[in-house]
């Protein structure tokens, strides 16, 4: 069942009303050291203020109200950070007070009840979990044991190309990214080829999609206690959220059932990431008084696939649609591409540090299109200060990471596209330097950085390397604006076809 948004937020009043007294947020005194904010409704706060893309809307907000901004999400109150200043407060100096995770009714359940790294909260588990997965899944040694897998997949994207460059017909560069990036993380999860498993192709991508739409979507039980779950039934909300578990739930567990059916790995010899859970498990581990479960494991994959699928592709995307508006700046990539290359049959992951003006596209890409333009949101543990105002425990904290890339204060012609900006300069990727911070910072930094910078290397200097590229003879400009809805990142709105002329 839907409804339109008015008769929603009639809804919300009416259900809400007998309880305004009781829920209401009293700070007392401290009510004058709150950031500034926006003026609220009743009931509502200030969420008919986000708009179909929060990052903007938050930005827009901002300027006005300033870096570190208060607002009222239904009856919780939020705390929005927009300057790299008011981000090192909460990612580094206040990381401790900060850095747990709100109960959200979307993530719990696909979570497994909050059993994953990026949605669990602070404490022991969580802890655990992130040692786990830091030492066993994403650590240098295991990444690098995957190159074989990332290399092949990226010859059969050079390959494919190359077919629809004999005739210069374009391509979806958008859909081959993604079937690229899928391809790769299911090698490495499960040691098969996503495309040679039975799970349908597009059916896959609508459930991931549909997903990241509604972890980033809008749950009245998350803001509106008490009466939230009801509407969340009337919407439809909490069948889609029950149908989305459940469709990824027997996806994970028809993976699970292979593995143990076969006994181990397929791989080469390489132990695939569902192996080395389900050794986890038969090993009996414990995280602090829990004991390592399947459901674990599927919380697990649920950050790799969510994390890995989307954000890689969706950059990759990003990156190639800016290099072609921006000629010179393509034209030199290519060239340090093919200087360095040679007349090599293929770019290989070990050719890729001495690309130095790649890093910088990469840089510059995830500047203007971070993956998570809102980091995920954290909740705030112990009652500190920001700018002078007074953070309370139980706040949401949003970090505008986005808004943060297009500061003046920092970047000088923030909304052009320039990799120069990086040359000569120390800011990197690790979440110490807080006018960028595209994987994040503090505790909750995202654990699969290396791994993600590593493919996005690797493939844009393929494409690069072996191809021009050119917009197709009817189109004059490409589209950048971004696709509307909620979701935790950002995809660009049209799909990117470009024609490839081979180069060699």
């Amino acid at each position: 069942m839907s409804m339109n948004p008015l008769s929603l937020w009639v809804l919300i009043f009416l259900l809400s009303l007998v309880f305004l007294i009781k829920r209401k947020i009293e700070v007392g005194k401290g009510n004058k050291q709150l950031p500034p904010g926006p003026p609220k409704l009743p009931i509502i706060g200030n969420l008919h203020q986000l708009g179909r893309q929060p990052h903007r809307s938050l930005w827009q907000l901002s300027k006005r109200y300033g870096p570190v901004m208060f607002l009222q999400y239904g009856a919780v109150p939020t705390v929005v950070i927009s300057s790299a200043e008011a981000a090192e407060e909460v990612l580094k100096i206040h990381d401790i007070h900060c850095c747990s995770r709100p109960a959200l009714a979307g993530a719990g359940k696909l979570s497994y009840n909050f059993s994953d790294i990026s949605f669990s909260p602070y404490g022991e588990y969580w802890r655990q979990i992130r040692k786990i997965c830091v030492l066993e899944l994403f650590s240098i040694k295991r990444v690098q044991s995957f190159r074989f897998i990332r290399e092949e997949e990226v010859t059969s994207l050079i390959n494919s190309i190359s077919q629809a460059s004999a005739s210069a017909t374009p391509v979806s560069l958008t859909e081959k990214l993604t079937t690229l990036v899928t391809n790769i993380t299911f090698r490495m999860a499960f040691a098969t080829n996503f495309e040679a498993t039975d799970f349908a192709k597009d059916r896959f991508r609508i459930l991931i999609d549909d997903a990241m739409s509604l972890l980033g979507s809008f749950s009245a039980n998350d803001y509106f206690q008490h009466v939230g779950w009801i509407i969340d039934r009337i919407t439809g909300y909490h069948a889609r959220a029950e149908k989305v578990f459940q469709d990824l739930d027997t996806f994970y567990q028809q993976i699970i059932d292979e593995h143990l059916e076969r006994g181990g790995t397929i791989n080469k010899g390489q132990d695939d990431i569902v192996d080395v859970l389900l050794k986890i498990e038969r090993d009996q581990a414990r995280i602090g008084s829990i004991q390592f479960t399947k459901n674990h494991i599927k919380a697990v994959l649920m950050d790799l696939f969510f994390a890995g699928v989307t954000t890689g592709s969706d950059t990759l995307t990003w990156a190639m649609a800016e290099l072609v508006r921006k000629p010179k700046v393509m034209a030199r990539a290519q060239e340090e591409v093919r200087n360095v290359i040679g007349k090599k049959e293929r770019v290989t992951e070990s050719d890729i540090n001495e690309l130095h003006y790649l890093e910088m596209v990469i840089k510059e890409t995830l500047r203007l299109h971070p993956p998570a333009p809102l980091l995920l949101p954290r909740e705030t543990m112990s009652k500190f200060k920001i700018n002078d105002y007074e953070i309370y425990p139980k706040m949401l904290i949003q970090v505008n990471v986005w808004a943060i890339g297009r500061d003046p204060k920092y970047w000088k012609n923030p909304e052009e596209f320039l990799p120069e900006r990086f040359m000569d300069s120390s800011i990197d990727f690790k979440g110490q330097n807080f006018e960028f911070l595209p994987f994040g910072g503090g505790r909750r930094s995202c654990p699969g950085q290396y791994m993600g910078t590593i493919l996005l290397e690797l493939v844009l200097a393929n494409l690069l390397y072996f191809f021009d590229w050119r917009l197709p003879n009817d189109v004059t400009d490409i589209n950048m604006e971004e696709k509307d809805g909620p979701s935790l990142t950002v995809s660009k709105m049209e799909a990117l076809e470009l024609v490839p002329l081979k180069y060699l």
